[in-house]
C-alpha cells in the first residue's frame, strides 16, 4: 500500500528529506515519537541498510512496492548500470515530471493533478501517474485547467529547476529535453544498496 500519512514524519523516521528541501529535518533532525531524540542510533545490519535505501527512494517517488519492483526489473534489462537506469525510470514517471516542471509543489500533489485529468502529454489527456515518458515528450496543463490556483502558486514558489526539462510558465507546458545525469538525481541515495537488496530476492 502507498503511504498516505505525514511526509514530514516519514522523512524524520528515515533521516532523509523526501521533499528534497531539507525542510522536514531542519527543526527536528531526529526520528518522530518519544524515543526519537534519545541520541542513540540503532546499528543496522547490511540488509537493514539496503532496506532503508530502498524505502528512501520508494517513498521519495511515492510508488507502491509492486510498481517499484516492476521498474527495477525493467532496469535489469537495460544495458546501463542497473541502479542508474532504475533511478532514471523513476524520474521519467509522469507524476514526477509534472512535479519537476513546477506544476505541483510535491509529487503527491502532482499525482492528484494527473489523476484528476488536468494534464496532457503530446496534446492528449493522460491520467496515469505511472506512465513513463521519454525525451521529446511535451507535458502541459489542459486548457480548461489553466486557471487552477494551485498550479500558479506552485510555479511562483518553485525554488529549484532541473536542467533536463524546459518550461514555458506562460503557456503552462514543459518539454523533456534530455535524460538526467546522475548528479541531477537524488544524491543522498546509494542505489547500489537497492540493487543488492533486490539481488537477494531474485
Amino acid at each position: 500500500m502507498r503511504y498516505t500519512g505525514s511526509t514530514w514524519k516519514k522523512s524524520r523516521r528515515l533521516g532523509f528529506s523526501l521533499l528534497e528541501s531539507q525542510e522536514e529535518l531542519a527543526k527536528r533532525p531526529y526520528g518522530p515519537g518519544q524515543h526519537g531524540n534519545t541520541g542513540r542510533k540503532k546499528k543496522n545490519s547490511e540488509y537493514g541498510k539496503q532496506l532503508i535505501e530502498k524505502q528512501k527512494l520508494r517513498e521519495m517517488y511515492g510508488v507502491n512496492e509492486r510498481q517499484f519492483r516492476r521498474l527495477f526489473m525493467l532496469a535489469l534489462k537495460s544495458k546501463e548500470v542497473t541502479g542508474f537506469a532504475f533511478m532514471k525510470l523513476l524520474e521519467s514517471r509522469l507524476d514526477n515530471m509534472v512535479y519537476r516542471m513546477g506544476f505541483a509543489r510535491t509529487r503527491r500533489a502532482a499525482r492528484q493533478l494527473v489523476n484528476h485529468g488536468h494534464i496532457e502529454v503530446n496534446g492528449k489527456k493522460l491520467d496515469i501517474p505511472s506512465a513513463l515518458l521519454k525525451v521529446g515528450d511535451v507535458v502541459a496543463v489542459r486548457e480548461n485547467s489553466r486557471d487552477l490556483k494551485v498550479i500558479k502558486e506552485s510555479l511562483e514558489s518553485q525554488a529549484t529547476k532541473v536542467g533536463y526539462v524546459e518550461v514555458d510558465a506562460e503557456k503552462l507546458c514543459g518539454k523533456i529535453t534530455r535524460e538526467p545525469n546522475r548528479e541531477e538525481l537524488p544524491r543522498d541515495i546509494t542505489e547500489s544498496q537497492i540493487v543488492e537488496y533486490y539481488n537477494r530476492k531474485l
